[in-house]
């Protein structure tokens, strides 16, 4: 991941896969999820990146990257986190279909493509969820700096 921001220097990160960690409404009893996101490790295998190491990353990425997309069940916090350093961030505030997750993405590469603002496309990608009758179009959260 960091040799493909250094040598690509993207405006926009887009991440699909999996995340851990607690919504900001949602209680744990007796035990806490260490909170992340899944990258593949050298040898194939799912590591556990913790927010705090993807907040200092992009903390060093501020100059280039505006909008980081965590297309991952419950990466709110993830989003929370970034945006200390990035102007924009989209997480998940709980688990997300996968079709939900695709809806969205199309509808906010659309309005993107189309010259819109993030705040725009991130709107319409909700809207586009909830055109197609699934009910998960809160899901997505867009946090700012």
């Amino acid at each position: 991941m960091q040799r493909a921001l250094l040598d690509l220097k993207p405006q926009i990160i887009h991440f699909s896969g999996h995340g851990e960690g607690k919504a900001e409404t949602q209680q744990y009893s007796s035990f806490d999820v260490e909170e992340g996101l899944y990258l593949e490790d050298e040898k194939g295998e799912a590591k556990l990146i913790s927010t705090d190491a993807l907040a200092a990353l992009f903390r060093l990425f501020a100059n280039s990257v505006e909008c980081v997309i965590l297309n991952a069940c419950y990466s709110e916090a993830q989003a929370k986190a970034i945006t200390q350093h990035i102007p924009y961030a989209i997480g998940m505030k709980k688990a997300i279909g996968d079709r939900a997750a695709i809806e969205f993405a199309i509808a906010f590469y659309d309005a993107l493509g189309a010259g819109e603002s993030i705040e725009f496309a991130y709107k319409l990608g909700c809207i586009a969820i909830q055109m197609e009758g699934i009910p998960e179009h809160l899901t997505p959260i867009l946090k700012s700096k």
